[in-house]
């Protein structure tokens, strides 16, 4: 099925305010915060029939449809979520939902700081997944869900997914733990540094504050985006769709383009620091590297997964490098030894750590399969 076709249409976002304080993982208390959403589909009448989307580390609530009907690109899982869709708003009540510390209108470093009347800058406090849990709990009790349907996420989604499942086991039905991992590597945290680096050495960064300069770090954070594109695309993926062809007919002997692989990832890196904060990316890439559930188990994952209830669904992509089938495996068999009930799925691609966003047939159809069989 197309995804240009059975789409959810013009969509609007809507701030949720809690004035409840919240107190994150490292102790610092937010007297109060907001987050944005999208809805899609209708809530039944007994609630039973919600589901969540967590967003990657640079998403956002605009999970599917358009704002305008000219708008160039629909939400980032458009090809997923709506009539007839895997995740088919004619069954569920879809939620997307901008993490706390985000960018995209969610309280964050954009944000003004109550306690100083300016913009929080890199005075706004690092957050973890946990925290995210805790703030889309608060969410749930708004929106009068007393149990999710299903938590779905790919990469740091999944890691949101799972992390549900432990903090909340009566609140969610089952989680859909895609591209993800139990935990990052010495490499992904390596990967993860050097992107922050980038960030935190830019002259124009200064020390976190540089909106109060009117600049913003757009070097630091062009690179950081460059360099981690490359590790959500796969080499073949890569080389089927660039090889080493030249933008021009020989080359120029200079450091300017001379490979369309080098014009991809700089517009890529150019139109990511024109629309994205870089105390964000700062905040999530660290909350990526902190997941880590199994560390307040004597490193047992199983154990972590003791208590949960929710039915797993656990995707993975052969050529995702970043979060490869490996991690997905760990995370099925410490569900298979927690006894818990638990699909797995290995999908063939060229995508990459990215084909959890792509349309392809044989992962939709799992999506499909799945989330057909949920019962609401």
């Amino acid at each position: 099925m197309s995804s240009q076709s059975h789409s959810v249409g013009i969509v609007q976002a809507k701030r949720v305010d809690f004035s409840e304080p919240l107190t994150l993982k490292n102790g610092t208390v937010l007297p109060s915060f907001h987050l944005m959403i999208e809805t899609y589909g209708t809530l039944n009448a007994n609630k039973s029939n919600a589901v969540l989307i967590c967003h990657a580390l640079s998403g956002h609530h605009h999970v599917a449809g358009r704002y305008q009907e000219n708008d160039k690109y629909a939400g980032w899982w458009d090809n997923m979520v709506g009539p007839d869709k895997p995740i088919d708003t004619n069954k569920f009540f879809v939620v997307g939902v901008n993490n706390l510390g985000g960018c995209h209108g969610s309280t964050g470093p954009l944000s003004i700081n109550p306690q100083t009347q300016k913009v929080y800058g890199a005075d706004f406090p690092v957050v973890t997944i946990q925290d995210w849990v805790q703030s889309q709990a608060r969410l749930a009790d708004y929106l009068g869900i007393e149990s999710w349907a299903a938590v779905i996420g790919g990469s740091m989604g999944g890691m949101q997914a799972m992390q549900w499942a432990m903090d909340f086991p009566d609140r969610i039905r089952h989680a859909l733990v895609i591209a993800s991992a139990p935990k990052l590597t010495a490499q992904n945290i390596a990967f993860n540094d050097v992107a922050r680096q980038a960030i935190l050495t830019d002259p124009d960064f200064h020390n976190g504050f540089y909106m109060e300069h009117q600049t913003a770090p757009k070097r630091g954070l062009r690179i950081a985006r460059m360099m981690g594109h490359i590790t959500y695309l796969a080499e073949n993926g890569l080389s089927l769709k660039f090889g080493r062809e030249l933008k021009e007919d020989a080359y120029r002997f200079d450091y300017g383009l001379d490979f369309e692989v080098e014009s991809y990832l700089r517009y890529q890196g150019d139109k990511f620091s024109n629309t994205f904060d870089a105390n964000t990316y700062l905040l999530m890439t660290k909350a990526l590297d902190y997941f880590d559930p199994a560390a307040d188990f004597n490193d047992r994952l199983d154990e972590a997964l003791n208590s949960v209830k929710a039915r797993f669904f656990i995707a993975s992509f052969s050529s995702d490098w970043r979060f490869s089938p490996a991690r997905s495996q760990e995370i099925v068999r410490a569900l298979i030894r927690a006894q818990k009930d638990v699909s797995y799925v290995e999908i063939e691609s060229t995508f990459g750590h990215d084909a959890f966003l792509m349309e392809d047939a044989a992962y939709m159809k799992a999506m499909r399969v799945y989330l057909s069989n949920i019962e609401v």
